[in-house]
């Protein structure tokens, strides 16, 4: 004879939770589509329904002058022809892709050392590394200017770039956590076999550590495509204003009159993080 699973019985208190929670999350992502959703409708209308008072969500009239107009501008470039968005977001992929790279790898090996590897003071310098996360970054803003400037790297990439080859407190510590997670007998049987730190490093850890290395990569990538205060500090030469400094100037060029040209420029520029 077969047995008849048991029905689940209603439960009326389960069913409130489950819809407050649904309820919750559906708050949440309108909070943050909702906002995005008008940039995005408002980039193809035209100046006069944007700057009118009687506020419409969806456009009367399609264009996209407002692309068109953002893709014209090409003063200040550092590539002839080419508009100021797409040469600023040149510029940003040069300057942040090297220090999102080799600061990853930075980050990821000294993460498995504090993880895996026995030496001394290897606590009492975790520690310390985790008390500059404590330390606010505007604070540093003018000893780092004069220190850069006093070796001549203001108006060069290289305050942007070098730093952040050397990794960050935040990536060694969500890596150390990670590498704690796996099992320490995998590199004794490594070590077995005869392979020394690096090659365990290569071999082991990072095909175990692709997911957690990804999102580091993706996070460090946004932070640097998204920073506006550094490269406003030390870029002063138009040429190697990178996105979200050419951004402003175009916010400046258009001052307030071309709406809809503002928020294509918004669209066009997160498009590589949405597609990321």
């Amino acid at each position: 004879t077969m047995i008849k699973p048991k029905k689940k019985s209603f439960n009326l208190k389960s069913f409130i939770g489950l819809a407050l929670v649904y309820a919750g999350l559906i708050i949440f992502a309108l909070w943050v589509l909702l906002p995005f959703s008008l940039v995005f409708l408002t980039s193809f209308k035209t100046i006069i329904e944007a700057n009118s008072l009687d506020f419409t969500w969806w456009p009367k009239e399609f264009t996209f002058q407002g692309y068109e107009k953002v893709l014209e501008y090409d003063m200040g470039t550092a590539y002839e022809g080419v508009p100021l968005i797409i040469s600023g977001f040149i510029n940003t992929l040069w300057i942040v892709i090297p220090p999102t790279l080799l600061g990853l790898f930075s980050s990821a090996i000294s993460a498995y050392a504090f993880a895996k590897l026995r030496f001394k003071l290897r606590d009492k310098m975790f520690s310390l590394l985790l008390a500059t996360m404590m330390i606010p970054g505007t604070i540093l803003l003018t000893p780092t200017f004069i220190i850069y400037n006093q070796i001549g790297w203001v108006n060069t990439p290289f305050p942007l770039m070098i730093p952040g080859m050397f990794g960050a407190a935040t990536c060694v510590f969500f890596m150390r956590q990670f590498y704690s997670g796996i099992p320490t007998e995998l590199i004794e049987a490594a070590e077995i076999d005869g392979m020394n730190y690096f090659g365990i490093f290569f071999k082991v850890m990072v095909p175990l550590s692709v997911p957690a290395l990804l999102a580091q990569a993706l996070l460090g990538f946004i932070g640097g495509y998204n920073d506006y205060l550094g490269p406003l500090i030390y870029l002063q030469d138009p040429e190697m204003y990178t996105l979200q400094i050419a951004m402003n100037q175009l916010k400046s060029y258009f001052a307030g009159r071309n709406v809809p040209a503002m928020m294509a420029a918004t669209v066009i520029s997160i498009i590589p993080t949405i597609v990321l």
